[in-house]
């Protein structure tokens, strides 16, 4: 604050740059600030996208190891649900068979 005399003048403070800044500087500035973060983020962005893309490189030999081996017990489980079918079915007529039996000496006394 500066004193002229009684009066108390106070000191008016400086705007801040962009406010004195032409207009054509100004976009020149933001297009310039949108460059440069697009240039920085552009890579990142490309390896986020290639990562969830799954072609980030070559896969890790212990995850390749392991869906082989699920692959095998799925084919194994595959082959037991056919084996299961099968003796579900044998046993349903082996079942018929028994209960034909058991009527058959009722029906003729």
């Amino acid at each position: 604050m500066i004193l002229q005399g009684t009066v108390v003048v106070p000191e008016i403070p400086t705007p801040p740059p962009w406010v004195m800044m032409d207009p054509p500087a100004m976009v020149l500035m933001a297009l310039g600030f949108f460059a440069a973060v697009a240039l920085i983020t552009w890579p990142l962005v490309r390896a986020l996208a290639r990562r969830i893309e799954g072609k980030g490189g070559r896969p890790d030999p212990a995850m390749v190891a392991e869906v082989d081996e699920l692959r095998v017990r799925v084919a194994e489980l595959e082959q037991q649900q056919l084996r299961f079918h099968e003796i579900e079915e044998r046993l349903d007529f082996t079942e018929r068979l028994l209960a034909q039996q058991r009527e058959q000496p009722r029906l003729h006394p």
